[in-house]
């Protein structure tokens, strides 16, 4: 089934150095972009990340230090994904917990605004996890019927990871074929930054998804509670993203105590 499209959406995946969304960079990065008259367009390009690749990454996806070390690095290349990826929304696997995180992580060090809360957000592994419970691989010989030959290759995961998609549409008849309810349905939870260190409770308020203040009110943390936790959180190896949201967050409680709220 063709995905019924409003405006484009770009499928991508991410080769890294490590799986660490605030310390690691992308080595490889391939995009498909559909437009909603299903044409395509694709951009693949290894980067140089500027500091070594992991022996694990390297295990995986075959990219060492010396295939990169004349690549560009992604301050170079940032504007023009910016460019081909504005207007569209985002598709990937795995893509919510980590591709899109740390791509956001990657803009904000290029200084590049590109604000990826304007567009829906698919993860295809999430609706598979939901509907099946395996892995891209074996997604792809579960939907598709064919063997996901080049595995961790930005291109080859790329591609497989539409094709499960519009595999997925067939197979399912409660899946709706529009980009916001496959992007609702493909959230665990309602993030409040990418790394999911802040969600929403049910009452639409942010709240802490992580450690000793886990389930409290962010406000009422930085607020009241323990305002040098702010501080702890910025000085520490959290995600910029999640520091930026943070301080947008403290910086509203000062303007709503300058209003006369709480």
């Amino acid at each position: 089934m063709e995905l019924n499209l409003k405006r484009p959406i770009a499928f991508f995946d991410l080769e890294t150095t490590g799986l660490n969304i605030s310390s690691d960079r992308i080595i490889e990065i391939c995009i498909l972009k559909v437009n909603p008259d299903h044409s395509e367009e694709t951009f693949t390009t290894r980067i140089n990340p500027t500091i070594p690749i992991s022996k694990e990454a390297s295990e995986i996806t075959g990219i060492k230090d010396e295939d990169v070390k004349d690549c560009p690095t992604f301050k170079q290349i940032a504007h023009k994904l910016a460019k081909m990826l504005e207007n569209c929304d985002i598709a990937g696997f795995n893509s919510n917990k980590f591709d899109i995180p740390l791509l956001a992580e990657e803009f904000l060090r290029a200084e590049v605004d590109f604000d990826m809360n304007r567009r829906k957000r698919i993860d295809v592994q999430v609706i598979y996890h939901k509907q099946e419970q395996r892995n891209l691989t074996t997604a792809y010989k579960f939907y598709c019927g064919k063997n996901l030959d080049d595995a961790h290759s930005a291109d080859a995961d790329t591609r497989a990871t539409y094709e499960v998609l519009k595999a997925q549409l067939d197979k399912y008849a409660d899946l709706q074929n529009n980009v916001e309810f496959l992007s609702t349905y493909s959230s665990y939870s309602q993030n409040v930054d990418f790394a999911g260190r802040m969600i929403y409770n049910e009452n639409g308020e942010e709240i802490f998804n992580f450690g000793k203040h886990k389930g409290k009110k962010v406000v009422d943390v930085i607020g009241k509670l323990e305002p040098q936790y702010y501080d702890w959180i910025m000085k520490n190896d959290f995600a910029l993203n999640t520091k930026q949201v943070l301080t947008q967050i403290k910086l509203r409680i000062a303007q709503d105590r300058m209003n006369g709220g709480r």
